[in-house]
């Protein structure tokens, strides 16, 4: 097997299994890895415009995240404001029990990074980050984590 078709399905691989894990975690709290993504991204950022969510999200790169938004809405989880004085101008906000749930999540996604931890521990894992950072350069997707990344930086700098 070549090393570019290794890498393929070994990425493939990884992100299936994580997948399938936090899938297996989020169920009980009656989410999808794309809901909890939201949920945990307007925690960190909100309020948010539609496009300043869909701007920060991995899993729907490209596109307005507006029917994974409306789904949460329905369920009560995300308050959605239509502006003032332009109704085409919404803005996100996490409800109380959305607040509630992204917590929850938090929690899954800690015992998921820890078990990533503790497999990579002793490895080359910053490595092994400049490698993929590179190859995924021109992603869409790693556009929206450079930014969450960013925007997690100026917090902390705050």
């Amino acid at each position: 097997m070549r090393p570019a078709e290794e890498l393929r399905y070994l990425i493939l691989a990884i992100q299936r299994e994580g997948n399938r894990k936090l899938s297996t975690e989020l169920r009980p709290l009656g989410l999808t890895p794309s809901q909890a993504e939201v949920l945990r991204v307007l925690a960190d950022h909100q309020p948010l415009t539609l496009a300043g969510l869909g701007d920060l999200l991995v899993c729907e790169t490209g596109g307005s995240p507006s029917r994974l938004v409306d789904r949460l809405v329905a369920v009560g989880l995300i308050d959605k404001q239509t502006g003032p004085t332009d109704r085409r101008q919404i803005t996100l906000g996490l409800t109380p029990a959305g607040r509630h749930l992204a917590a929850e999540v938090a929690t899954v996604e800690e015992r998921l990074y820890g078990a990533i931890d503790t497999a990579t521990a002793g490895r080359p894992v910053t490595e092994t980050l400049h490698l993929l950072r590179g190859f995924a350069a021109d992603f869409p997707a790693v556009r929206a984590v450079e930014r969450r990344a960013a925007l997690r930086a100026g917090r902390a700098q705050t």
